[in-house]
């Protein structure tokens, strides 16, 4: 019995100092970061790519009002009467210009802004939520997307370490590390606490780790399952035989 006692704890701080070697965070790196209510993000800012899907507003010219368009892999759009537009890599207002001197050819639109093209559904960017939650995988972006709300969304489960929450920005750079930094979750919600409540932007990773006995839970898991199956295995086949 003593020998099991020293052998879980060995497993215990082995566990431990993983999970301690794995948390790269730089508490600096918040500052890559941007705070939402520092910057403006909206929908007209937003740069437009396949297969997102805009609306087009414009009472007077039929042909074109309401329609909804899905951004083709080409990155283009078309409307009858108008012709094909390049959509991709513009701004719903940048591409509502466009449009508007296209249609300026076939009608007298009055007005500065007689056209308003707006994003109807986000589907071209994603952002990660990794690790102990319900909901875990790729999550649109749009460019509003806080910390608090990806994590609020996912739902993290009952072993996740809530207190060393993960938020990674990838690098393309070989050259350039990835921007990393840990957040306190509980203190986030307990507290209020908004001071790493960043916005997210495409190809975010945010990470909720397991707590050391949820590790220890996986991990013993992870080494019995070959046994468990090989046990199925074996009384199934002997269930099976005449």
């Amino acid at each position: 019995m003593r020998s099991k006692v020293i052998l879980l704890r060995v497993l215990l701080l082995a566990i431990a100092i993983c999970l301690t070697g794995c948390f790269s965070s730089n508490p600096e790196d918040v500052e890559a970061f941007a705070k939402p209510e520092k910057v403006l993000v909206t929908a007209e800012n937003y740069v437009l790519q396949p297969p997102d899907e805009i609306q087009i507003f414009c009472t007077k010219v039929p042909e074109i009002h309401e329609q909804l368009q899905q951004i083709r892999p080409d990155g283009r759009v078309s409307f009858e009467g108008v012709g094909e537009l390049q959509a991709a890599g513009r701004t719903p207002k940048e591409l509502a210009n466009v449009l508007r001197e296209r249609v300026m050819l076939l009608y007298a639109l009055p007005g500065e802004n007689p056209i308003d093209v707006r994003v109807e559904v986000y589907q071209s960017g994603f952002y990660y939520v990794l690790g102990q939650v319900f909901f875990p995988g790729p999550k649109v972006c749009t460019g509003r997307d806080t910390v608090l709300r990806s994590i609020a969304d996912a739902r993290p489960n009952a072993m996740a370490w809530l207190e060393r929450i993960q938020i990674i920005r990838p690098s393309s750079d070989e050259n350039i590390p990835p921007k990393i930094f840990e957040l306190n979750y509980d203190r986030m919600r307990a507290h209020g606490d908004n001071s790493k409540n960043v916005l997210l932007q495409e190809g975010d990773i945010v990470y909720v780790p397991p707590t050391v006995l949820a590790a220890v839970g996986l991990k013993i898991a992870e080494l019995i399952r070959p046994i468990t199956q090989a046990f199925s295995t074996v009384s199934i086949t002997q269930a099976a035989a005449p």
